[in-house]
């Protein structure tokens, strides 16, 4: 395991990540800050929890999506997929979303994430932002928002890891 983000460069790309948001969050509609389970999720918390301090006026409404059962490769996966709960407990419907995740690669958990969103209602627009974008697209997805860019080989996994969930800071690179 590699390390290709230490705790403070993981600050420093959540802080990028969410001056970018910032920069484009509307004030004037419903907005909704939408995590992938469980990193996504993590930073999602984190982003909206700035948002309502830095607009104590404007209501922001949070929840989290589990992609287990809408992702295109299940059968291809070992095992039964660890299923937990989606919490979107508002009205999607004309809601600008900012959909989170921790790392881009593919854009097969985007498209997955996307899928079970629509099935919540139609949102009036859907903005993709991730802690690390590092490549290797499958599908012709990018995102609006990013922490950070880095490079990684095709064949290897960039792992993220937050205290919430990990009880350390870091993204690193695993071998394929």
């Amino acid at each position: 395991m590699k390390v290709l983000l230490d705790a403070q460069r993981v600050s420093t790309a959540v802080d990028h990540l969410y001056d970018e948001v910032r920069a484009q969050i509307p004030t004037h509609m419903p907005v909704a800050i939408v995590g992938i389970r469980t990193r996504g999720e993590t930073l999602a918390q984190r982003i909206v929890e700035r948002l309502r301090t830095d607009y104590p006026d404007v209501e922001f409404k949070f929840g989290a999506i589990d992609i287990g059962f809408y992702r295109d490769d299940i059968s291809l996966r070992r095992g039964m997929p660890l299923v937990r709960a989606t919490e979107i407990d508002f009205d999607v419907d004309g809601t600008w979303i900012l959909l989170v995740d921790d790392v881009l690669q593919t854009g097969r958990s985007v498209k997955a994430a996307l899928t079970a969103i629509h099935d919540f209602g139609r949102p009036d627009t859907v903005r993709l932002g991730v802690l690390v974008d590092r490549g290797g697209r499958e599908l012709p997805i990018a995102p609006d928002f990013v922490g950070e860019t880095i490079e990684a080989p095709v064949k290897a996994r960039v792992q993220v890891k937050l205290k919430e969930a990990d009880g350390e800071e870091g993204v690193y690179i695993l071998k394929a």
